[in-house]
């Protein structure tokens, strides 16, 4: 039983079933869930699962607010400490967005035993120097 953290492409991934990462997402959380594992998620990352939602109504984003109270998903508000962790990441690595940083920044703050990803372009967890596996679906 571990601390699992999710990427919004998972959770999108997940919701969307045209989506190209519908398959590997439910078998991740279906495989966390029966695990046992705790599941969280950057603030920054659940407003990016949110967007497309908000754009097809409020059913849409009730449905999303429904899978994070069921499965259940810790949302990690950003702090301070969340930021500057954050900004490191950024300054040291260009080819990491800062979105991307939060969310990276998020999980090792926990610290999160793995941080799960959709995103091929992120540098490794030992490139980045974290303890939290980084596992891209």
């Amino acid at each position: 039983m571990g601390l699992i953290h999710l990427d919004a492409g998972v959770v999108i991934g997940f919701l969307d079933a045209s989506d190209a990462h519908h398959e590997s997402a439910t078998r991740a959380l279906t495989e966390a869930v029966g695990s046992g594992d705790r599941l969280a998620m950057a603030a920054s990352a659940f407003a990016e699962c949110l967007v497309g939602p908000w754009r097809r109504g409020r059913r849409a984003v009730d449905l999303v607010d429904e899978l994070v109270v069921r499965l259940p998903i810790e949302i990690v508000a950003l702090d301070a400490d969340i930021a500057r962790a954050a900004a490191r990441i950024r300054a040291t690595h260009a080819s990491v967005r800062l979105p991307d940083a939060l969310v990276i920044a998020t999980a090792a703050h926990a610290p999160a035993d793995r941080l799960l990803t959709t995103d091929r372009r992120w540098p490794t967890a030992r490139r980045l120097g974290l303890t939290t596996t980084i596992t891209t679906l």
